[in-house]
Parts: C-alpha cells; structure tokens; sequence
C-alpha cells in the first residue's frame, strides 16, 4: 500500500512450475499445499486467493488448499506461515499490508517477519473504492469532504478489517490528505466491515473492489471516488480522488505469494515461475478485471522483494509520524 499526496512524495495457488524446473529428486512431494489467506471468508484478499488458487495448482502440478486463518489484521495467518516448515507446502497469500505495515504495530513480537517470509511473486496491483451508504447525503467527493466537516468530531464512521487492514490506512491516509477527521470502527475481516455499511451502521468504507463491486451495482451502497491513479474500467463513471478533488492523492496496494525463508532456491524459482505463470492466465486476468483489480507488474523476484523492502521502510516511518497503534 502506499499513498502519492504529491508528484514528489512516495506514498504502491494451481503445473508447470516444479515439474519443469526442478530435477526428479526436487519435483513434487506430493504434499497439498496450503495456501494461507489471513482473513476470513468473504473478504477482497479471499476472493482474489481462491481466484489465484486453482491456476497456481494447475501450473505446480500439486493440490492447492486454501484455509482462512484471520485475527490482528492478517498477522496471525501472517505469522502462521513464517513458523511453518520450510519444504514449500504452507505458503500465505497476503495483501501488502500484512507485510509492510502490520508488523511496525505489533508491539513485543519476536517474529520480524522481513526476514521470517520470503517473496515468490506479487499477483496483482489494486486500489480502492470509497463507498458509503446510499442515505449518506453526499454524491461527489466534495459533497462528502463538506458534509465529513459538518458533523461533529467521531459522528461519523469508517469500518475497516482491524487495525493495519489496508482499508483502515486507506482510510487513515484519506483523512490525512482531506484534512478530516472520522472515528475508526475495526472488525475481523473486510466483509463483515463493508456489510455494517451496507445495513447503516457504519457510514462508509474504503474497500478493495472485489467485495464492493457488485454491492455497489446492486445500489446498496454508493460509490463516490476510487483510489488509483486511473478509473477502473469495471466502474468507469467513478473518478478518482485526483479528479474528484484531491490532486495527486494515490493509494494502492497488491497481493503476493510468500513463503517461509528457508524454503531451498530450486523450490522457490519453482514456486515463482508457477505463480507468475498463473497470475498471467487469461482466465485469472480475467477475473481481476471483473473484481477491479489489475495485473501484476512484471518483474522477477528479487525486484519484488526489493520493493517490498522499499515500501516496509516507508511505513515504518509513517506509522511513528501518524501516531498507529493496535486498539
């Protein structure tokens, strides 16, 4: 995730793979593997992972198993795979703040999980979609920005999937560019955060667009602004905070496989090579376009981590600037 206020200003499982690349002895274990995703069911990031999740088995030439294993944001299914055994049979699907923001707000944690997880590929590139309840008088970001500013201080609420989710920072990096204030409303997971502003409790979200999309075609909620640097074709009548008033404000994030370090270099280039073959399939870009979401850049592992690095760096200075802390 990352947010560009400014031109200046930094701000973004499944065959072939193993079989192929690695010799008979290094091929398959014949083990499942299990793709960790570290929320619950229903979210963006599982929508995504059970998108991402046949193709990937398909190219490894192994069954894929998803398993949801959610709680703090994503870092207990975070920290779940980094503790796993190292053979290349637990790997974690996550969103790019389980690795770059959630661990500078875990307080006393004695994983570092720069060095506990290692990247195999990012499959996909994302922003966001702010959504609010259709009784929200306000159709356009300025409409929204005004009636924010009418209200008393914490009358108005943005939900998110816990502490360090990406819509709660999406969310935190709003507010910091509109110059508003909103009270954070944390749950476990993005579905049950988006579905609260669905039934009016909550007044809006800043959701990835997988689960959003199809809510806000249905008209239960109205979407006023998405995050990115362009539209989203799947939306195209949505304009961007840029266009809609807040020049130069970017805010995006990804979706990635990592896997535990230790994992040996023959299984790991296999592991890339299957996950990037499948993040390229007609069929899974399909899908992302559909969700509003867009292909991942094409660049090798090793560029992957280095901006993985890059960006981890960035949020271990914002989150002190911003004062973040776990609830």
């Amino acid at each position: 995730m990352r947010i560009l206020p400014r031109p200046t200003r930094r701000g973004v499982l499944a065959g072939l793979g193993a079989a192929a690349l690695a010799g008979p002895a290094e091929a398959q274990t014949g083990r499942p593997i299990t793709l960790i995703v570290p929320y619950a069911a229903g979210g963006g990031t599982d929508i995504v992972g059970r998108e991402f999740a046949p193709l990937f088995a398909e190219a490894m030439g192994q069954t894929v198993v998803v398993d949801n294993r959610g709680g703090a944001a994503g870092h207990v299914g975070s920290v779940s795979v980094a503790r796993a055994r190292p053979d290349g049979t637990t790997l974690l699907f996550a969103v790019s703040t389980n690795i770059v923001v959630n661990p500078h707000l875990q307080k006393g944690d004695r994983l570092d999980l720069a060095t506990a997880l290692q990247p195999v590929a990012q499959v996909s590139t994302y922003q966001y979609v702010l959504v609010v309840h259709p009784d929200v008088p306000a159709r356009t970001l300025p409409e929204l920005i005004t009636h924010i500013r009418s209200r008393p201080k914490g009358d108005l609420t943005y939900s998110s999937g816990g502490v360090g989710n990406a819509n709660h920072l999406a969310g935190v990096l709003f507010s910091e560019a509109a110059g508003v204030q909103m009270e954070h409303v944390p749950y476990r997971g993005t579905a049950p955060a988006l579905l609260d502003v669905v039934a009016g409790r909550v007044t809006m979200n800043f959701s990835s667009p997988p689960p959003a999309l199809a809510l806000v075609r249905e008209g239960k909620l109205r979407a006023i602004a998405v995050t990115g640097e362009a539209r989203i074709p799947a939306i195209p009548e949505v304009p961007t905070l840029t266009e809609a008033g807040l020049p130069g404000t970017v805010i995006t994030g990804w979706h990635g496989v990592f896997a535990p370090a230790g994992v040996p270099a023959a299984q790991m280039e296999a592991m890339e090579a299957a996950a990037r073959k499948a993040a390229a399939a007609p069929r899974y870009l399909d899908r992302l376009a559909h969700d509003g979401l867009e292909p991942a850049p094409e660049r090798p592992r090793a560029a992957f981590a280095a901006a993985v690095a890059q960006e981890s760096a960035y949020w271990a200075r914002k989150v002190k600037e911003l004062d973040l802390r776990l609830e």
